[in-house]
């Protein structure tokens, strides 16, 4: 039967894992040997790995600098979000006054075509006259007769 070795974070070497089943003599006997095989590492800042490093801190330098160009573009994009915004109520406002000037320009149109309208006392006057003409014509027809020059229903 063979048995993984435990990795992660919480791995300590010559210890029993927790999830492992009860410790048997056998495996502490084993846990407790030194490891037939020890591994040598080297860390990245180490001096022998100089052009890794290096290239690093190019990478590093580059993203830096990608950084600044990006800050100064949101910037600048966030000073041309304020002038246009500056522009659009401009915009608006010129607008708002056009469109007040022609409201104006329309009721003065309307003003100068009911001021050319007869007044209520001209239409009053009117109204007199239409009605006593209408009742003069209509006895003159009956006393002459006129309406045996209409044609029979």
């Amino acid at each position: 039967m063979t048995e993984t070795s435990p990795t992660g974070r919480d791995f300590i070497p010559g210890s029993i894992p927790a999830s492992s089943p009860a410790p048997t003599p056998a495996t502490i006997a084993s846990a407790a040997s030194p490891p037939a095989l020890v591994a040598k590492t080297e860390s990245v800042s180490a001096p022998t790995s100089a052009p890794g490093g290096d290239q690093l801190a190019r990478i590093e330098d580059k993203c830096a600098r990608i950084e600044d160009k990006y800050a100064r573009s949101e910037a600048l994009l966030s000073r041309v979000e304020e002038k246009v915004e500056g522009a659009a109520a401009r915009m608006n406002e010129a607008a708002r006054q056009s469109d007040l000037s022609a409201l104006r320009s329309e009721v003065r149109a309307v003003a100068d075509r009911t001021r050319g309208l007869p007044g209520s006392g001209a239409l009053v006057l009117t109204a007199i006259i239409t009605a006593v003409l209408t009742v003069a014509l209509t006895i003159a027809a009956q006393r002459f007769h006129l309406e045996t020059l209409l044609p029979p229903r």
